[in-house]
């Protein structure tokens, strides 16, 4: 095994035993969980809960009734995940390509192939890379790592990759080092949300950090 597929296995049976199982992403269906990557678009993810919760409560947790709703109710509905009139927008396209394309069905949709699926959300307005895969690795069960800004500052402090590496090499990088499983990838990404919250920030906090012994040298890099 090469030694970087060493070194990120190491990293995540480090995080694993630290924190045990993340059930990452929260959702009770693939749909909302779709949704939830597109609030959580510059924001925390309390306040997406609070967003979704208004859905539920407004029986508007499917595309078809978000896409019959008023704009006024969607934007109070919205609300707390910020920006709430470009969320809504960025929601009413999700709803609409979900329901021309797939009859509202995310399982029917879920069955398109990978590298087709992929470039088809990427084309949908306001869904870029990072939430295109989220939708596609927890919605869908499809194999692709998701990245975020934690996930570089953490390999980058541990001198696995460079400070500003690009979203599809880092992608591609973990893809290409560690085995093809949506399990894994799904618990190495929920691991490095939490370890980086808790630990790996702008400003590191090492005291218990579980990959505080297998820094490069010594301390973490600032960004």
């Amino acid at each position: 095994m090469a030694r970087a597929s060493k070194r990120l296995l190491d990293i995540y049976e480090r995080m694993a035993s630290h924190y045990g199982p993340t059930h990452w992403w929260p959702g009770d269906t693939p749909f909302e969980i779709a949704i939830g990557a597109i609030l959580t678009q510059n924001t925390a993810w309390t306040n997406v809960e609070k967003a979704i919760a208004n859905l539920k409560r407004g029986n508007l947790m499917n595309p078809r009734a978000i896409l019959e709703a008023d704009d006024a109710l969607l934007h109070e509905v919205l609300r707390p995940s910020g920006y709430f009139r470009i969320k809504t927008l960025r929601v009413r396209s999700f709803c609409r390509h979900l329901v021309d394309r797939y009859g509202g069905s995310m399982a029917r949709m879920a069955k398109r192939p990978l590298d087709e699926l992929r470039p088809e959300l990427l084309d949908i307005p306001g869904i870029g890379p990072e939430t295109a895969d989220d939708i596609l690795l927890y919605a869908c069960e499809k194999p692709v790592f998701v990245v975020d800004a934690y996930t570089r500052r953490m390999l980058s402090r541990h001198g696995l990759v460079e400070p500003k590496i690009g979203y599809e090499d880092l992608r591609a990088f973990f893809e290409r080092q560690l085995p093809n499983e949506v399990h894994l990838f799904k618990e190495y990404h929920g691991l490095v949300v939490w370890t980086g919250k808790d630990f790996c920030r702008r400003k590191p906090n090492c005291a218990g950090c579980p990959l505080a012994p297998i820094l490069k040298r010594g301390q973490p890099r600032p960004d």
